[in-house]
């Protein structure tokens, strides 16, 4: 049920629709350098989200570290 999971399932299309659908992977470590690569440096710093104001995230872990 995606209402179940409504979270992961939004992420995993992100995921196909910017990296995996533009590519093909010849191997399972390609496949997962290329996934990681885009997690780490794009999804997770620079992608802005709705669900934290459309900031990025690393926006919103700077700024926690200023006020803490």
């Amino acid at each position: 049920n995606p209402y179940d999971n409504a979270c992961i399932e939004s992420f995993h299309s992100v995921l196909k629709k910017e990296e995996v659908n533009h590519h093909k992977y010849y191997d399972f470590n390609v496949a997962y350098k290329a996934i990681f690569e885009y997690i780490e440096s794009w999804y997770n710093r620079k992608k802005i989200h709705s669900s934290i104001d459309y900031r990025t995230p690393q926006e919103v872990y700077e700024a926690a570290l200023v006020a803490a």
